[in-house]
């Protein structure tokens, strides 16, 4: 655990019912004179995004919308995306999506006004700062990318994914409003609700877990635990769904003053290479890597079954190989894949999958078991 440490977060959260509304308000606030609004096609065709502009529409601002943005994008088109941000003179940013559409927005509010773009980034990202101010209100209950100061990008030379980390790209408001996730499809409210939950426990069980990360980390996973199955399966489970929604932001503040470990680490080569949806990546690595990392973080496991599951465990043992028994349930439960042989993965891929994923040492410094490179080939052979 760490002695030293800080927790940086949002200037402004805004919840509960009708927290939509607090759009005119910001504006008001920040005397914004043009927005560029980051979505992509898929929120525009669910109506997600018909909400808040409803309420941009009340403010009569001179908005610009940009939503050329595949799922999981590369570094290039998400630059594709920044660029046009610079081009249209907006003064202010809104997002309306899932972690893409917030990384994106996060990346122009600190590209603004440089030469240089995502590319440069990669390499050496805290050399950027805020030029622009944001607000984020997402679309699903899972990324937390409205808490966090990381931008995820694929980087198609590597086939891997890339975390560009800068606390400049923390956003400056955020709106969490239950309705934005109300008629998510129980497969995305699914993986996103699992990338959630691993960010929760990964970052309460991470070498750099500390008293603040701890307190966002045990409240995500509790909050988590009792309320995804609900959410995903009951359309009109309003309250569990609100209940998703806050812990996903609780579980990037955690990630702020913490960090993810090896089940990220491991699952960017899946998404890198693959293009398998982050959330599902995380899903299918998520109890195996757990109980590798088990011996390393009993106890901490321990405390978190007597947090969130209130069962008749007596030992730490139990308690702790209870909690990842309730990890593989949850995946089971809400029919995500477990293994890779469903997205056609080859097994003459190991060897490529493993150098990839030690690749990835921002987030294997954090695991509290060490990971080999022999350790990394055993966990992909148990999900090939």
């Amino acid at each position: 655990m760490l002695t030293k440490y800080n927790l940086k977060m949002p200037h402004a959260v805004y919840s509960g019912e009708d927290a939509l509304e607090n759009i005119k308000n910001i504006f008001a606030e920040n005397n914004v004179k043009k927005l560029a609004v980051f979505s992509d096609k898929g929120i525009e065709k669910a109506g997600l995004l018909d909400l808040p502009m409803a309420k941009v529409r009340e403010t009569g601002v001179d908005t610009i919308i940009l939503d050329d943005l595949p799922a999981e994008p590369s570094y290039l088109e998400a630059q594709k995306l920044v660029d046009q941000c610079k081009a249209c003179g907006a003064d202010f940013i809104m997002a309306v999506g899932g972690g893409s559409v917030m990384d994106t927005a996060k990346l122009s509010s600190i590209l603004m006004t440089d030469e240089y773009g995502i590319h440069e980034l990669l390499e050496t990202p805290g050399r950027a700062k805020k030029c622009i101010k944001t607000l984020m209100i997402p679309t699903t209950a899972g990324t937390g990318s409205e808490a966090t100061p990381n931008a995820i990008v694929a980087v198609p030379e590597k086939q891997l994914k890339v975390g560009i980390v800068n606390t400049e790209m923390i956003a400056d408001y955020v709106i969490l409003d239950a309705v934005m996730i109300k008629k998510l499809p129980r497969k995305i409210a699914a993986a996103t609700g699992v990338d959630a939950l691993a960010h929760a426990i990964e970052c309460y069980t991470s070498n750099k877990a500390n008293p603040f990360s701890d307190i966002f980390a045990m409240q995500a996973l509790d909050m988590i635990l009792n309320n995804i199955e609900r959410a995903c399966d009951d359309p009109e489970a309003m309250d569990a769904k609100n209940q998703m929604q806050i812990a996903s932001f609780y579980a990037g503040i955690a990630i702020t003053a913490s960090g993810t470990t090896a089940v990220h680490a491991l699952s960017y080569p899946l998404g890198g290479k693959y293009h398998i949806a982050h959330g599902v990546s995380n899903a299918i690595l998520l109890a195996p890597v757990m109980r590798f990392n088990e011996p390393a973080c009993r106890e901490r496991l321990a405390q978190a079954y007597d947090r969130c599951i209130h069962g008749t465990e007596t030992t730490v043992e139990g308690k702790s190989a209870a909690v990842i028994s309730k990890l593989e349930e949850i995946v089971k439960h809400l029919d995500i894949p477990t293994s890779l042989q469903e997205f056609g993965v080859p097994a003459g891929d190991l060897e490529a999958l493993v150098a990839s994923g030690m690749e990835v040492t921002r987030l294997l410094v954090n695991n509290m078991r060490t990971v080999t490179a022999e350790d990394a080939r055993k966990l992909y052979q148990e999900v090939l």
